[in-house]
């Protein structure tokens, strides 16, 4: 394939799995010799993006605003001015200012034209600009039924299903246990500590995440007998002052209070897997994916979880004795007992891989070009 210019669009490169995927098909598309640039607001990942040998180009198009719609013509010029090839949109606004900046170029100038479904977005005219792209990705099975059920106008050739996909060296197995790391989180936090079984469940401080489930899990399991731990790094943070008071609440009423830690984000994740025995997804909301599934299990650690969305994909694939039918808390509790008591070895090998989900990234671009010889 000859070089390529493409270009990704999103809101802004601060954190998260939309984010984390974009810098990862930078990395590829540089590493086989292509050209990269992004699009978006910036933010703390711009380094990281620009380290890995990929352009940025600051434009606030991910700004709920109608004057968003101001940057089509800088979208515009940029799309002549650099020779793209390729448009890939992330984000529904960002795809609306690009979808408008490719419109006003002639056939013969315009670049293809690619977006992906990240999120399970209630259905609108304003969320099917995800679904008008020539190829669309889907990042798991459960968004490729969403998009055919809820827009069944669309062409279902044109869609193609590449979950995400993570770097095991990122996340290298751990022994079980791992005293080393369960010593670590200990020091950290000291309802951590104890010879227990710890339960993690990571995620940021909003309710949809399910740490209300995951207290009344630690509350019922403990009622048996066992003297589990529960970690749930992510849940502190800013702005999430009043929820988190809510939440020591209900521990301090169950009684379960000191055998809690509600933390700060760690960077070190993959050794906060390595120090628990069981990683919980509990999601109201279904999610996508659900790459934190794979992470537990690349680290060595059992995942239970609500058997929903793409973790409920994932979990009756590969691990059926960690999924449970949605906010059924009598059942949570007993695959939860089940699995802190007689643990569940995780799949061998993770199903899907980073280097697999940007090989058929680059592919479905190959694709495209193809096409246009």
């Amino acid at each position: 394939m000859r070089r390529l210019t493409v270009v990704q669009l999103l809101p802004a490169l601060e954190s998260g799995g939309v984010e984390r995927s974009t810098l990862e098909i930078a990395q590829a598309l540089v590493d086989a010799g292509h050209r990269a640039i992004v699009v978006s607001r910036g933010g703390r990942l711009v380094p990281r993006l620009l380290a890995s040998g990929a352009e940025h180009v600051a434009l606030d198009i991910g700004r709920k605003s109608p004057l968003t719609f101001r940057h089509v013509f800088a979208l515009r010029a940029l799309f002549e001015r650099e020779g793209v090839d390729i448009v890939h949109a992330r984000s529904r606004l960002p795809a609306w200012v690009g979808e408008f900046a490719l419109r006003s170029l002639s056939a013969s100038k315009r670049p293809r034209w690619v977006t992906t479904v990240h999120g399970l977005n209630s259905p609108s005219r304003y969320s099917a600009v995800m679904t008008h792209g020539e190829r669309v990705i889907c990042v798991s099975d459960t968004v490729r039924d969403f998009v055919l059920r809820q827009y069944p106008a669309v062409d279902a050739s044109k869609l193609r299903v590449i979950p995400r996909g993570i770097d095991p060296r990122t996340f290298p197995r751990a022994p079980h246990p791992d005293r080393e790391a369960r010593a670590w989180a200990a020091a950290l936090h000291p309802a951590l500590g104890g010879d227990g079984p710890l339960l993690l469940l990571p995620g940021r401080g909003t309710r949809l995440k399910g740490h209300a489930d995951a207290l009344a899990l630690l509350s019922r399991v403990r009622g048996d007998g066992v003297d589990a731990r529960l970690w749930l790094p992510g849940a502190r943070e800013a702005g999430r002052e009043a929820y988190i008071s809510e939440l020591e609440g209900e521990a301090a009423t169950l009684g379960i209070a000191d055998a809690v830690a509600f933390t700060e984000p760690t960077d070190a994740i993959a050794r906060a897997y390595a120090a628990s025995d069981v990683v919980l997804q509990l999601s109201r909301k279904p999610e996508a994916f659900g790459r934190t599934v794979l992470e537990a299990w690349s680290v060595g650690r059992p995942v239970l979880g609500w058997a929903h969305g793409g973790v409920g994909e994932l979990l009756s694939k590969w691990q059926p004795s960690g999924a449970v039918a949605p906010f059924d808390l009598d059942a949570l509790h007993r695959r939860g007992y089940e699995l802190l008591t007689h643990p569940a070895t995780p799949p061998a090998t993770i199903p899907h891989s980073l280097h697999a989900m940007q090989e058929a990234t680059l592919a479905v671009y190959a694709e495209l070009v193809d096409e246009s010889r």
